[in-house]
């Protein structure tokens, strides 16, 4: 029953969807109680099986090879399916693991993953949100860690995300233009104009999100990133950023879309500068969405459409 074809079986592909998922075939084998050289062995064997190369082995773990995520985005439909058989016909529970976002530092992500969890009608669940870095997004899906990545383009960085894309072999689909806001403390003294300007910035600490060893201009999570400033501060992690907003009287450059029940501190301001940010998801441009990405995806829009943004085709 498990056998599906070339000697593959339904137990490997299970395993190579964790280790791919895991990024690692000892966290794989130990989420699923199996022994590291059993898993090991079994990722071998599999590649022996089908001829090629899936995976890269390093001593910080493994991912994929081109060939890797092809047979990952096959492996996935294969195993859902054949999830979908035993839930009509056996009654056995759904799958645990049902999705994976990464993201930049965006809160209305964070809301619209709240609402899609809760309307998710299973017992038992397992779902990933990364809040990550620009480049590591796009690795994340490229190698299918997540399934979906949340990001934006402007004129400045357009070209150098768009090919990396394309050699990665995922698309860009936009969501929606933003007008440029800086995010304050409700304390800040900028809090009360009705639009900033650069010129009001430039005593104020720049806070921007630190993007690692591929901390070039064109993956800054923020626009006009190539401006100089006198102070700047980079941080990992949103909760770091509102606490030196309020401590600190600094700033960072986003959407305007702020969720007050996430954010209840922060304010947006409009920041007069002639730019649009353009928001949009990335996935594999081969590989069709799970009905739960894309069940996200409706609940991402919808998050958006509440605070009155118009949404592109």
């Amino acid at each position: 029953m498990s056998q599906i074809s070339s000697g593959l079986t339904l137990q490997q592909l299970r395993y190579f969807i964790e280790v791919a998922a895991e990024g690692s075939i000892s966290a794989a084998a130990d989420l699923l109680y199996v022994a590291q050289p059993t898993m090991s062995a079994s990722m071998k064997d599999l590649e022996a099986r089908v001829g090629r190369a899936l995976l890269l082995r390093s001593a910080r773990g493994v991912t994929l090879t081109a060939d890797g995520v092809e047979f990952l985005g096959y492996a996935r439909q294969v195993v859902e399916q054949f999830a979908l058989l035993e839930q009509r016909y056996l009654g056995r529970p759904p799958r645990r693991r049902l999705l994976g976002v990464s993201t930049q530092h965006y809160s209305f992500a964070v809301d619209a993953f709240v609402r899609m969890v809760k309307a998710t009608d299973v017992a038992e669940y397992e779902f990933s949100l990364r809040e990550s870095r620009t480049w590591d997004i796009i690795e994340d899906v490229r190698t299918l860690r997540s399934e979906i990545g949340i990001l934006y383009r402007n004129d400045f960085n357009r070209k150098v995300i768009d090919k990396l894309l394309r050699e990665s072999g995922l698309a860009f689909t936009p969501l929606f233009l933003a007008d440029p806001h800086i995010f304050i403390s409700r304390k800040n003294p900028l809090a009360s104009k009705e639009r900033a300007t650069l010129d009001d910035l430039a005593g104020l600490p720049r806070l921007t999100f630190d993007q690692g060893a591929n901390n070039s201009f064109y993956f800054a999570e923020e626009i006009l990133s190539t401006l100089s400033s006198k102070q700047e501060i980079r941080v990992s992690d949103r909760a770091t950023i509102f606490n030196l907003m309020i401590g600190l009287h600094g700033y960072t450059i986003s959407t305007g879309i702020i969720s007050g029940q996430l954010d209840p501190e922060i304010v947006a301001i409009p920041l007069d500068v002639d730019e649009r940010i353009e928001i949009g998801w990335i996935g594999h441009a081969a590989i069709p969405l799970t009905d739960q990405a894309q069940r996200y995806l409706k609940e991402l829009r919808a998050v958006v459409a509440e605070f009155g943004v118009a949404l592109l085709d």
